[in-house]
């Protein structure tokens, strides 16, 4: 059984003010079942965006974007956040703000650096 998502992302957002970083509510979202996008901004021009999804095992994990090509430049993770809103209104999306890029997810993370490793 998985946690609810509203309580999910309280978790998320305590995590990331315990850490010293900031984060929001861009769109909220299903509060039971609604899947998560999580973006990481530098606060520069450079951001991620993670997404959710569940491995062959049936592990929830999360995936950087750039596996899928997206660009890391925040203007153009923008622009897919906005068309995601548009798309899918159970849609979490939360916005981290840390110089250090930390996404504080505490589930396994894909990224294009392990891109080649098994989880």
């Amino acid at each position: 059984m998985r946690l609810p998502t509203r309580l999910w992302v309280e978790a998320l957002l305590r995590r990331v003010s315990v850490g010293g970083a900031s984060g929001f509510v861009l769109q909220r979202g299903d509060e039971d079942r609604g899947n998560v996008l999580v973006k990481v901004s530098q606060l520069t021009d450079q951001a991620k965006v993670f997404t959710a999804r569940t491995d062959l095992d049936g592990t929830r994990i999360f995936v950087d974007m750039a596996l899928e090509g997206l660009s890391s430049r925040e203007a153009d993770i923008d622009a897919y956040l906005q068309r995601e809103m548009g798309r899918d209104r159970d849609l979490w999306i939360i916005e981290i703000e840390d110089r250090d890029a930390r996404h504080f997810l505490t589930e396994p993370v894909k990224t294009v650096i392990d891109k080649d490793s098994s989880l």
